[in-house]
This record gives C-alpha cells, sequence and structure tokens, in this order.
C-alpha cells in the first residue's frame, strides 16, 4: 500500500522460519525441557525491526523494545552496541527511515495505541519537528525521491475516510499535494520520474484492479480488465519508469509477477511459483530485482540481476527464514533479518563484493537455552467436508503417551490472516510450561489460493468454526494429547473464534482465550476505523452488511448467544483498540459473568489492537497461563502475590 525508500522493505513483515529439524543423537538425550522460564525471562527476548541505512552506509537505523518500549536505535554495519535515538517512555515509536543526505531520522508514533499515527522528524541537534500536527489524524510515510530532494506522506487529515498524497521538501518541509483522494483508492507504487501514481481499488474480498494515474493531465486510467473475483496488486515501477511490476492470481490459484508496459499497455509474465508470491521490488538504481514467495507459511527470498534476469547466488545464510530487508543505496550492501522458531528477528548486513554476512543483534536472552525451545512442524488434517487444513504445529517436549498434555488451537487474526513460521514468546512460553499448541489455517486463510481463502466468505460462525472443532478433534487423536483438556485461543477475529466455539460448540472446547475480539459483529462494522473506508465492500461481502443484514450478523455474533456460554474464559483488550472497541469486550465479560461462569478480564489503558509494551505483555501473558493451569491443566492457582 506504500511506496518505500528503499524499495525492497515492501517485502517487510513477511516473518516464518524454515523447518530444518535434524535427526537426534545416537546416545539418549537429556530430558527437556531442563528448565521451565517465566514470562519475565520470556519478554528480555528483544523485539526489532526495520532497517535503514546512514548516509555513508555505515550505520542501519531499526526498532527495538529494548527499553521495554519500542523507540529509534542505530547499530555500526561492522557491529556494536546499538545506541538509542529516541526514549519515548509512554508512546510506542517506530523508525522509518535516515534522511539520504544527513544524520536527521523520520519516524512514526501513535498515542496509546490509537492508530493515530503522525510522522515525525528528529533533527541534527535532537529536538523533535511533528510533520503531520492536527487532531484526529493518521499520517505514513511513502517513499522517498528518486532524486532524494523529498519525500511522499498520505495523510487523511482532509477527509478522515481518504489518504492524500504529499510531496514534501526534504529542507524546508513544505509540502505539494500530488493526488486528491476522494472515492477510496490506495496509493500502490510511485514512479520514480514522479510522473506515474499506480492506484489500488478494492472490489471485493479476494477482487481488486489498478489504475494508473498520469500526475500532470490528471487522467487515470484502469488497467486490470478482468471477470469474476481476481486481485491485482501494484508493487513497483522499473527504475527507467517504463514498466509496472504487479502481481496477479487471474487466470490461477496463486499470485505471480507481472509488468505492464506503460507505452503500449503490454502486460507481460515475470515470474511464477507454487505459491503466491507476496512482494517484489527493486534496489535503488535497479541492479537487482527481489521477490518473496509465501511457500507453506514459510518465506523463499529470490534476488535476481535485473539486466540478466539471472538468479544472484548467495552464501549460505544462518538458518531460519530472511525477512524485512533493505538494500543500500549503492547497492553494495543488504541488511536483512533472520527469523526462527527458536529465535527471534536477528539484524545482519550482507556486503555483496565481500559475500561476508555480520550479524547485528542478538535478540534472544541469554536466560534461555534455545534448546528448551521446539522447532515447529506444518502438519495437515482433513476437515468434516473433506477440505485439507494446514497447521504449524508445536510439541512440548515433555509431552508422551505416559504423561498426556492439554491442548490448544490456536486461531490467527483477519479473518484472512495466516499462522506461519516464525518466533511467537507466547507460543514457546506455552509449550514450555507443557501446552500444545496447534496453530491453525481453517478455511478463508491466506497463501493456500485463492479458492481456499475465499471459502469462508459470508460463513462466520459456521464453516470456519467447523474447522477448529476438527482441530480439536486432530488434537484428540494424538497419544500424547489429554483429550479431556484442550482449550481454544485467538486475537482479534481469532478472538472472535474463541466466543463463536464458546457459544455455538458450548460442548467442545474446555476453555477460551479470547485477545481482543469481536463480540458484536453489528457493533464493530458500524465502527471500523474512518480510514478503512477503502476496505468497506471487501468487509461486508466477507462478514455482512450491516445495514443490509442485521439478523444475519446477529446470528454469527457470540454476544447474543452469550447465555450458551459455560467453560471458563480469559479475556484480553487494549483500552484504545480502534478496530475492536472495548465495548466489544466489556459486554462478552459481562454476559458471561450472568451464566456463573468463570470469567477474568484483563484490560490495559494503554494499549490498542496489539500489546506492544512489554510490562503489559508480561501481565497479560502471565495471566494466560495462570488461567490454563487453573482452568485447563487443573493445577490450583498460586496464592496472590506468588
Amino acid at each position: 500500500m506504500r511506496h518505500t525508500s528503499s524499495r525492497t522493505s515492501r517485502l517487510a513483515a513477511l516473518l516464518a522460519a524454515l523447518a530444518l529439524c535434524t535427526a537426534g543423537p545416537a546416545l539418549a538425550a537429556p530430558a527437556l525441557p531442563s528448565k521451565q522460564y517465566t514470562i519475565e525471562q520470556f519478554m528480555d527476548t528483544l523485539r526489532i525491526t526495520g532497517a535503514s541505512f546512514s548516509p555513508d552506509e555505515s550505520r542501519i537505523l531499526f526498532s527495538s523494545n529494548q527499553s521495554g518500549i519500542f523507540n529509534a536505535y542505530t547499530v555500526p554495519v561492522t557491529g556494536g552496541t546499538p545506541t538509542p535515538l529516541t526514549q519515548s517512555t509512554t508512546d510506542t515509536t517506530f523508525a522509518v527511515s535516515y534522511f539520504p543526505k544527513d544524520e536527521r531520522i523520520l519516524y512514526t508514533r501513535d498515542q496509546s495505541g490509537n492508530e493515530l499515527n503522525h510522522l515525525y522528524v528528529r533533527l541534527q541537534d535532537g529536538k523533535e519537528k511533528d510533520l503531520t500536527p492536527g487532531e484526529k489524524l493518521k499520517a505514513m510515510f511513502a517513499g522517498w525521491k528518486h532524486d532524494l530532494a523529498g519525500f511522499y506522506v498520505m495523510t487523511n487529515e482532509r477527509d478522515n475516510k481518504f489518504f492524500d498524497l504529499y510531496e514534501y521538501d526534504a529542507k524546508s518541509y513544505d509540502r505539494t499535494m500530488i493526488y486528491k483522494d476522494e472515492t477510496g483508492y490506495q496509493i500502490g507504487a510511485i514512479s520514480d520520474d514522479g510522473k506515474w501514481l499506480a492506484l489500488g481499488k478494492t472490489e471485493g474480498t479476494a477482487d481488486s484492479d489498478i489504475y494508473l494515474y498520469d500526475t500532470a493531465s490528471r487522467q487515470m486510467k484502469k488497467i486490470s480488465e478482468h471477470t469474476g473475483q481476481v486481485e491485482f496488486e501494484a508493487d513497483e515501477f522499473d527504475p527507467t519508469s517504463k514498466y509496472l511490476y504487479f502481481r496477479t492470481n487471474n487466470g490461477g490459484e496463486f499470485m505471480r509477477v507481472c509488468r505492464y508496459e506503460l507505452g503500449s499497455g503490454k502486460v507481460e509474465d515475470v515470474e511464477k511459483a507454487d505459491w503466491d508470491i507476496a512482494a517484489t521490488g527493486f534496489s535503488y538504481n535497479g541492479k537487482y530485482r527481489f521477490s518473496a514467495t509465501n511457500a507453506d507459511g514459510s518465506t523463499v527470498v529470490r534476488i535476481y540481476n535485473h539486466a540478466t534476469g539471472a538468479p544472484v547466488d548467495l552464501p549460505k545464510l544462518p538458518d531460519g527464514d530472511i525477512t524485512n530487508f533493505s538494500v543500500s543505496r549503492s547497492e553494495t550492501k543488504m541488511a536483512f533479518y533472520v527469523n526462527g522458531d527458536r529465535s527471534p528477528n536477528n539484524l545482519h548486513v550482507y556486503d555483496f563484493g565481500k559475500r561476508t554476512v555480520t550479524k547485528l543483534s542478538d535478540s534472544m536472552t541469554k536466560q534461555i537455552d534455545q534448546d528448551d525451545l521446539v522447532e515447529a512442524q506444518v502438519v495437515r488434517f482433513k476437515s468434516f467436508d473433506g477440505v485439507e487444513i494446514p497447521n504449524i504445529y508445536y510439541k512440548p517436549h515433555q509431552a508422551t503417551a505416559a504423561i498426556k498434555s492439554p491442548a490448544l488451537v490456536w486461531v490467527h487474526g483477519g479473518p484472512g490472516g495466516q499462522t506461519r513460521r516464525g518466533y511467537s514468546a507466547l507460543m514457546q512460553y506455552l509449550v514450555n510450561h507443557g501446552y500444545v499448541v496447534l496453530g491453525i489455517n481453517n478455511r478463508g486463510s491466506s497463501g493456500y489460493g485463492k479458492t481456499f481463502f475465499t471459502a469462508d466468505d459470508g460463513k462466520h460462525g459456521k464453516e470456519p468454526l467447523w474447522d477448529c472443532v476438527e482441530g480439536r478433534k486432530y488434537l484428540a487423536s494424538l497419544p500424547y494429547v489429554d483429550a479431556n483438556r484442550i482449550g481454544i485461543i485467538g486475537g482479534s477475529y481469532g478472538g472472535y473464534m474463541v466466543l463463536a466455539a464458546m457459544a455455538y460448540q458450548p460442548d467442545v472446547f474446555n476453555v477460551g482465550v479470547d485477545i481482543f475480539g469481536v463480540s458484536n459483529w453489528v457493533r464493530t462494522l458500524q465502527n471500523i476505523p474512518p480510514w478503512w473506508e477503502s476496505f468497506k465492500v471487501a468487509l461486508y461481502q466477507e462478514i455482512g452488511d450491516p445495514t443490509k443484514e442485521l439478523d444475519k450478523l446477529k446470528e454469527t455474533s457470540p454476544l447474543f448467544a452469550a447465555d450458551r456460554i459455560k467453560k471458563p474464559l480469559i479475556v484480553l483488550q487494549g483500552a484504545n483498540d480502534p478496530r475492536v472497541i472495548k465495548p466489544e469486550s466489556d459486554d462478552i465479560v459481562a454476559a458471561v459473568r450472568k451464566n456463573n461462569v468463570p470469567v477474568e478480564y484483563v484490560v490495559f489503558p494503554d494499549e490498542g489492537h496489539g500489546f506492544t509494551k512489554k510490562k503489559n505483555e508480561i501481565q497479560g501473558y502471565s495471566a494466560i497461563l495462570k488461567f490454563l493451569d487453573q482452568h485447563l491443566k487443573g493445577e490450583p492457582a498460586p496464592p496472590t502475590g506468588m
């Protein structure tokens, strides 16, 4: 949805890890885990993200929660101790980019999780300037101009439903509106010569178009004519501004890379895979083209010499998936992250000329022995109607047929999200304490083709939930799982699935863990953030139209069937959540308590849709384990204060 300072950073956020399981030693191995760890120890692990090279390419700008809350840091490309550049103690701050010619940096921050991000510049004297001042607006960085004299910013200050595009001068911060949106288009890409915008238009759950906008004539034309539900997603203009590279599943199940010639309108296929190609992009001067493929819950990155199309051979890199990478403007270095099931994101730099890799971070706490953590597996089972359901599965070391373990069905957000390989502190915390975890990708999940992705449209509370019921049956069939101790856990849409399971399948799961889940679709759809206007048609197709389908939405909203909930429930909620507002959790908690059912409720006054502060993660995740130990594992709760 945005044009970035380093083209390849569009491939960010593809977090996953390769399954690199090896055979056990010939001699008897010691029992694992050797130790069970506290949530404080798990939270001592760093969360880091982002990568922007300094003007002289000697340092990397990134974000870290080292202080307990995300701030901007810089670290030498040769390694060393990171230096904090921002010191917020209240609001999460994410680094965006170095200025290309001096030591200023851009970063973004909202207010206690309300998602009303502003864009800030840290001046060379350390002072802060808000580049997008005002109340109740949301702003997003959209990339540097290729001549580096300015940068692009999207903001909804004029109309909170729509994002206009501005060009900012890098010296004066004066700005000029480049594009005024009044109908709900999304900025997909900006050509290096500044003459073209690629705009996206959402038409349905799996139906989208691309439009070309001429910034001089202000004329627009559609370049993605098709029939049926087909996705078209703009990625990048090539460095000559001759072609638009985009992805589409037109004529197939999976997204492939194509290019559109601006002069002739000719379309050519560029790259295909047996899975969705999730993104593609170019280095600054176009020496390299990159692609990232979402292959069965893991990320496969490929680098090509753009002039010849030949793959670029890379040296052996650390085990795990390469994610969130950025190539320097000189095209001699690449910053990237490696993420594994038992190892969180670690920042690295690769020197193309020397063919050397330097690790710049050590995110895993020294307090935890990684051998005590668990490598995930991809497993599948057939659901009630024969549809194959893929899952990311974690088996505790201590799980045996002699000592059977409790288990959890873990449901991702979305609805169209995906549970993927990669490090999760909460998952590993629960597995370390003896819980089998099945990260289910029920029908409607992304990454498995458009037929599977659209299979849940208009069916929420039914077929996708029934997949979760079948997931419970799969767990119960395993010889080391206690079939009488299986719960369900999820956040956002996954939280809705938890509540739906407890209300519509009240005898199936023993407990529910709802993390900011929807309880009343009518209210949620009537209160979606205004800046989601361009996606409203897809939400209504997926879930239901609150102006036309009230009865249907009430039938699929657990709040209206809360009297059927009879199993213990814990609910976690951010008070400032703009997507699933706090009344969603308030009401379901109050309703279930009327049933004389054990309900625990944890509210964070300084969080939104997702928890980013270590103190809150410690409080929330420890509350989840305590709840599960008491109500699922059957261990008595420790006295207050312990």
